[in-house]
């Protein structure tokens, strides 16, 4: 049985010691059968080793070993999942009269978003043991917040309000969180991008725009940036997007320095490159015939998977995996197919989706595939052994026990993130010092 995370199981606070590894703390065990007990298992094991003795407890949270834990610790490429709430309009209330129905302004939108309720769960899969864990956010985030990107061990919430967006990163495996500061611009329900490393995190949202409150468009992006080297920027930087685009996925990818998202009706690739902070368009392969396309960085490459149907194709339906070779910024970029999946599957899961559509999420060596409106069906790729094969069903979705469903959603599938799980998130210590002391949002 898969064991479950718990508000109960709290990390202390890091404190700072005073004396090495292989001092008086370590004297309490053996120091070989410690250090092999602690570089390499996956983060409930440290959760259940703290019950060994006090001296482990005060340890695994010690600045010292936590340092020890990111050099040695291998990185884990799973995946963390919650319940989907699909919003197909938003309403702008007016803020002097809000029970006056004549004063509320409505704003059509047609983005696939998460609304998460307080005391909201997620779900981690592991793909190598094929095992599932349960988290339970009783605090964080507050209502009105979902779920948006991750890196590097965090997980973004992006508000749901419209207006200047506010982003809340946190570490659900220690339970920490940082707010930044709003965006500068109002919008509705932009494209979140995030990649946090142990000595920066940059955040990028781009359009929606709201240019009045009845409408939106597509105009602008603004980046946060900090580093361990002292630059940062708050939302100061921006750019224009490209025009006529069309962001309605609200997914990024992060490959080799550019940040990627889908661009609709046609079907294109936007590349953001953030040393230049330029927006480039790059043709999709066989865009007139794709369905439910999405990007995904798998293996350190940019992957683009979609179903290519088309009645009077030559081939037959299939799912099709292209990895793009050469530089994006130039005319030698070119989509390559990589991988496809095998007839018999993929005639199982058009079944199994019913035209409903379907999102993927890359991690590492796996692609993992959710159907639209369903929490039971998760098709996973393994590209290292080129395997297909379905995930074993969650067995927490059902029986969930926080928010609507477990999951704060209502019963329209899961929303997936690669997700590293970590003890320590390092750069989070950046936006604890001036000028990025902001209020709580629970003050």
């Amino acid at each position: 049985m898969s064991n479950i995370f718990r508000d109960s199981l709290k990390a202390p606070q890091p404190f700072i010691m005073t004396t090495p590894l292989g001092s008086r703390v370590m004297e309490q065990a053996p120091s070989t059968a410690t250090r092999s007990h602690h570089r390499l298992p996956p983060p409930p094991a440290f959760f259940r080793s703290r019950s060994v003795c006090k001296r482990w407890y005060s340890l695994i949270f010690s600045n010292t070993f936590l340092q020890l834990y990111l050099d040695v610790s291998p990185r884990r490429h799973w995946f963390i999942f919650f319940k989907r709430k699909t919003l197909k309009s938003y309403i702008y209330r007016n803020n002097n009269n809000k029970n006056n129905a004549n004063n509320d302004q409505q704003v059509h939108h047609h983005h696939h978003h998460q609304s998460i309720q307080e005391n909201c769960e997620g779900y981690l899969y592991d793909p190598l043991e094929s095992a599932w864990y349960r988290l339970v956010f009783s605090s964080v985030p507050p209502s009105g917040f979902s779920p948006a990107s991750s890196s590097g061990g965090l997980v973004c919430w992006v508000s749901d309000d419209a207006g200047p967006k506010t982003l809340i990163l946190s570490n659900p495996i220690v339970k920490t969180f940082a707010q930044l500061p709003p965006t500068l611009r109002p919008r509705l329900f932009p494209s979140i991008g995030l990649i946090a490393t142990d000595a920066s995190i940059h955040a990028v949202v781009a359009g929606d725009d709201l240019i009045s409150p009845f409408a939106v468009k597509n105009l602008t992006t603004e980046t946060f940036h900090i580093d361990t080297n002292g630059f940062y920027s708050i939302w100061g930087t921006t750019s224009a997007l490209p025009r006529l685009c069309s962001l309605e996925s609200g997914r990024m990818v992060f490959v080799e320095d550019k940040f990627y998202c889908m661009n609709y009706s046609p079907f294109s690739i936007l590349s953001y490159d953030v040393s230049s902070n330029q927006w480039l368009k790059i043709q999709a392969p066989m865009r007139r015939f794709l369905r439910s396309p999405s990007l995904v960085e798998c293996r350190g490459r940019l992957v683009l998977v979609a179903a290519v149907e088309k009645s009077k194709l030559n081939v037959p339906r299939s799912m099709r995996l292209w990895g793009l070779q050469g530089n994006s910024g130039t005319a030698n970029a070119a989509w390559v197919e990589v991988e496809r999946m095998p007839q018999q599957l993929y005639e199982q899961f058009v079944e199994e989706e019913r035209g409903s559509g379907f999102d993927c999420v890359g991690h590492g060596d796996f692609i993992v595939i959710t159907v639209r409106g369903s929490s039971e069906r998760i098709l996973l790729f393994d590209f290292y052994r080129k395997v297909w094969h379905w995930v074993p069903q969650c067995p927490f979705v059902a029986c969930g026990v926080g928010g609507v469903g477990g999951g704060g959603g209502d019963g329209n599938g899961l929303h997936g993130l690669a997700f590293e799980p970590r003890l320590a998130t390092p750069a989070m210590a950046l936006l604890d010092q001036p000028p990025f002391t902001f209020q709580s949002f629970g003050a």
